[in-house]
């Protein structure tokens, strides 16, 4: 995973849903490391101003899945590179295409520039479960974090 340009780290869902915030296009995407599940990664897609999570694991046999919408049959690739490959054409049973991807690197190479003034404050994050296997967090600024 750590060779992946895509893979965030443990930087948990608050912060992963920053730095897609900071991208701001639809179809921004990331993977980071589940905050609830060991072992368990996160695919992030910005649609909408909302950010949908998918969890990705690896199976006994060494292939990567993704839970999606509920009645999408679920796929195995033998490399996480094919899942994401997969997931940027439409229909998958993700919100929408994952586009454009927000790699680590470019990450770190933002965190050095220089901030204008007022884009210190990270926005506050609302959230909904919807169901179990996508979770969707608008990335609106100004909005109080609530649970539905």
């Amino acid at each position: 995973m750590e060779n992946l340009a895509v893979y965030h780290g443990p930087i948990g869902k608050e912060e992963g849903e920053r730095r897609l915030g900071q991208d701001g296009r639809d179809g921004c995407y990331l993977v980071r490391d589940s905050d609830s599940v060991p072992g368990v990664f996160c695919l992030c897609v910005l649609c909408k101003g909302y950010v949908y999570t998918y969890r990705l694991h690896k199976d006994e046999a060494g292939s990567w899945a993704a839970e999606t919408t509920p009645g999408v049959p679920k796929r195995y690739f033998r490399h996480i590179k094919n899942l994401i490959a997969a997931f940027q054409k439409r229909g998958q049973g993700i919100a929408m295409p994952l586009l454009y991807p927000v790699t680590a690197q470019r990450r770190a190479q933002t965190h050095t520039e220089p901030q204008a003034p007022g884009d210190g404050l990270s926005p506050k994050l609302g959230s909904h479960s919807p169901n179990l296997q996508q979770l969707k967090t608008p990335v609106a600024q100004g909005q109080k974090n609530r649970s539905r």
